[in-house]
């Protein structure tokens, strides 16, 4: 594997918070609407969800489901933790932050229909500036797992310079040594998230999720990557 980061992606739409706030704003409306609509499940046509769970789920002993502390990054609706907690079986401390006011609130909203709002916690937070949006709210802590599912592709997208490196010193500071950091992308290969996430030094890799590959022109290759790195102090 080469040491060398890759090339940055070139900005878009799905880069911008105006983006993000527009499409929850659109899904708190369908919600208020018809609360069995909890909004979109990112990367569900290749069962990423399921995935992560049997993943998490097959640490045994390194995970212990009644201990184990989850932050997932970019939370949306909060489906990622929801799921952990009714299909994982999870019980440790959970949150889900998201830098859009309207993903936090749906989140809320989808909690409480759940009766999940005493297990899981969701707060307005700006991962790239390291800090909350609500008062008392500023930090995070450490946690045993970080989730990433899709955030680091739309951070990717925003065409702030070196955003990909501030990405990951955040992250590299929200997980606890030994802990394990799962990023879920359908914009960068395994290859490629390796070659960012080990760049800064504290994470190494750990594992990956195996998805159904495809071959096109003699390649072969699949249409989203997990990859799991850990802490190593």
């Amino acid at each position: 594997m080469s040491s060398q980061k890759p090339t940055s992606l070139d900005p878009s739409q799905l880069g911008t918070k105006e983006y993000w706030d527009k499409a929850y704003s659109l899904e708190l409306g369908n919600h208020a609407l018809d609360p069995s609509d909890t909004g979109t499940v990112w990367f569900s046509d290749s069962l990423a969800q399921e995935k992560i769970i049997e993943y998490l789920t097959s640490q045994g002993q390194a995970l212990l489901k009644p201990e184990t502390t989850i932050l997932d990054l970019g939370t949306g609706n909060g489906e990622m933790l929801f799921s952990l907690c009714e299909d994982g079986e999870f019980s440790g401390m959970m949150m889900g932050v998201d830098y859009s006011a309207q993903s936090v609130e749906l989140a809320r909203r989808v909690a409480e229909k759940k009766d999940l709002q005493h297990q899981v916690e969701f707060r307005e937070w700006d991962i790239l500036n390291g800090r909350g949006k609500e008062e008392g709210k500023q930090e995070l802590g450490t946690w045993d797992v970080v989730l990433d599912k899709g955030t680091f592709d739309a951070v990717s997208l925003s065409g702030v310079p070196n955003v990909e490196e501030r990405y990951v010193r955040q992250v590299e500071s929200l997980v606890k040594p030994q802990g394990l950091v799962l990023v879920t992308s359908c914009n960068w290969t395994e290859d490629e998230l390796m070659r960012w996430f080990e760049s800064g030094g504290h994470l190494v890799y750990y594992g990956r999720i195996h998805y159904p590959t495809f071959k096109f022109g003699g390649a072969t290759g699949q249409t989203i990557s997990s990859v799991c790195f850990q802490r190593k102090d």
